[in-house]
């Protein structure tokens, strides 16, 4: 038998190994093999010609803004950087490659992966949950050529999904405004378990305020929100299945004993009671509402009577939804709770809400309850951007939206694009030319500032070369297309600010990360300072970046000198 001291012992340590399986949950197969062969294929014939010594720098960026929109929120550097904290080739990772790699692969090639340690490495960043631009690299990586190109594939499925929801998240809550509550209901349609945690998290940094996924809820401290499904009221035929008809007060009797235990009531015929009175007060005739239904929001109501929600769309809203979740309320009300609302997932959402709402005021009027006339009405049914402007413009009611698929999925344009570009190596630059100019690199290493009008407004980012004198507030610049020689403008900004801060170097993080909350509160804080023309869904005006005369010749100069020189015969 054990002790005292055993038992404790041993439930510290299943207590310990619970939680470091919690924190790792998320991100279990983020590891060094979460990336493409080529990466490693490319690594032993880096190591096998002798440039296990070169230092190379890469951005990442993306070419353009998702949704047709003119605005990208950064996510996913605090996932890169726990990635890199963790990074080790273990030794079942060795003996995989193995059997992968070709046989003359050389047995030292895997000793080398499995001492291999990002220490030498550094990453300068955007801060997470940053306004961002197309070409302005979001991270750059400097480091062994052979380490940082192992990373590549990583770092791309750490931001690109991430960022992506974010924006899409951001999206959403522009369109329904600060108002509105947002759930995020996507995990039965998210691609697959990893994405859907993925999605509730970046969903909610992006400005959601809750989820319907209980694990992102315990993961990453979100709230988690929900009520039944359509499947709870078509279990119900009437209210002799109700195998329990009583409820307990919330409050004790005035003038009661407080020792006594608080009485209960008949909350069925309570219920009934108010059908009945109810049914003329809504000029709903009560003998038409549905009596399954009816019994289904008695049974919730009778499990949850302090988070009674009800889904009023099985049968009919107007005609026995309506009525039977207020007659629930009223009874509820009487023994001192006070129910949160409904939901609608089908049907004309903007008529069904505007007539909820003239209910809920009359029952209000009517009893001298301006509470009832608060109550959350939440609309669900593959919800889309488009779906709520234009719910906006026909005068909805609703005060919060349960989004799913189109979230999640981001079927609008269901990728990012990031790419991770080589730029220097042994601090010469490097450049990749092609045909379609969108393709064409920005070699070396670039510093970048955002610079802002006399409004308080992000006017354009700016790159330049290091070592350039940064731009000063008053003092006016020069800002150029990047490949188009006539396209300039001299810019007086009225605040400057640096957009890189070092993130990673010496084999750690430089600083403690954010929370998901701090991230959160920088996309808003970020989006403030963008103007309203940027963030609007039709015909946003396309956002300015820009590069420094200098960066501007340097780059066209490495164009010339790489372009191939044709012959005319």
């Amino acid at each position: 038998m054990e002790t005292q001291d055993e038992m404790f012992s041993s439930r510290s340590s299943k207590d310990c190994q619970e939680r470091n399986a919690e924190l790792c949950l998320e991100n279990s197969v983020v590891q060094p093999l979460l990336t493409d062969l080529y990466q490693i294929t490319m690594a032993y014939a880096y190591w096998k010609s002798g440039k296990v010594n070169d230092i190379a720098s890469f951005d990442l960026y993306f070419r353009k803004n998702p949704f047709k929109g003119e605005f990208t929120i950064f996510s996913g550097l605090t996932d890169c950087l726990k990635f890199l904290e963790n990074f080790h080739y273990s030794e079942s990772d060795i003996s995989y490659l193995k059997t992968v790699l070709p046989s003359n692969v050389e047995p030292e090639f895997f000793e080398f992966l499995h001492q291999l340690t990002p220490r030498e490495v550094t990453v300068s960043a955007l801060a997470e949950g940053s306004v961002c631009f197309p070409r302005i690299p979001l991270m750059t990586i400097t480091g062994p050529l052979i380490i940082v190109q192992l990373l590549e594939t990583t770092f791309l499925t750490l931001v690109n999904y991430s960022s992506l929801i974010t924006t899409n998240a951001a999206r959403f809550r522009i369109a329904a405004g600060k108002d509105i509550k947002l759930l995020e209901f996507g995990l039965r349609r998210a691609q697959g378990p990893d994405g859907g945690l993925s999605a509730s998290r970046y969903a909610y940094i992006g400005g959601f305020d809750g989820t319907s996924n209980v694990l992102a809820g315990k993961l990453f401290g979100i709230p988690v929100r929900g009520t039944h499904a359509h499947a709870f009221v078509t279990s119900f035929t009437g209210l002799d299945e109700l195998a329990t008809r009583e409820l307990v007060m919330a409050e004790p009797v005035e003038n009661g004993d407080c020792d006594s235990a608080p009485p209960t009531k008949d909350f069925v015929t309570m219920c009934e009671d108010w059908r009945n009175q109810l049914g003329e007060d809504l000029s709903i005739l009560a003998s038409e509402a549905h009596d399954g239904e009816f019994a289904a929001f008695i049974s919730y109501a009778l499990a949850f009577p302090k988070q009674f929600i009800a889904l009023i769309d099985t049968y009919d809203v107007t005609r026995s939804g309506i009525l039977n979740f207020c007659a629930v309320a009223m009874a509820l009300n009487d023994l001192g709770y006070k129910p949160q609302g409904i939901r609608i997932d089908s049907g004309d959402l903007a008529y069904l809400s505007c007539v909820v709402k003239e209910q809920f005021d009359r029952v209000a009027a009517k009893y001298d309850m301006e509470w009832f006339k608060d109550l959350v009405i939440t609309a669900s049914n593959d919800i889309n951007e488009e779906t709520i402007l234009s719910l906006n413009e026909q005068g909805h009611k609703i005060t919060a939206f349960g989004i799913g698929t189109h979230l999640v999925t981001c079927q609008r344009q269901p990728a990012l694009g990031c790419v991770f570009k080589l730029v220097s190596v042994n601090n010469k630059p490097k450049i990749k030319l092609s045909q379609d100019v969108q393709k064409i690199t920005m070699p070396g290493q670039k510093e970048a500032f955002r610079l802002y009008s006399s409004d308080g407004h992000a006017l354009i980012d700016l790159l330049q070369r290091p070592g350039e004198e940064p731009p000063q507030v008053g003092k006016r610049v020069l800002c150029r297309h990047p490949f188009e020689e006539s396209k300039r403008a001299y810019v007086m900004p009225h605040k400057v600010e640096s957009m890189y801060k070092l993130v990673w170097a010496e084999g750690k993080m430089t600083e403690e990360l954010p929370t998901i909350s701090d991230i959160r509160q920088q996309v808003q804080m970020s989006l403030k300072t963008l103007r309203q023309d940027h963030k609007r869904s039709l015909n946003p005006t396309p956002y300015k970046v820009g590069v420094s005369d200098d960066l501007y010749h340097f780059i066209h100069d490495l164009w010339l000198e790489n372009a191939p020189i044709g012959e005319l015969s």
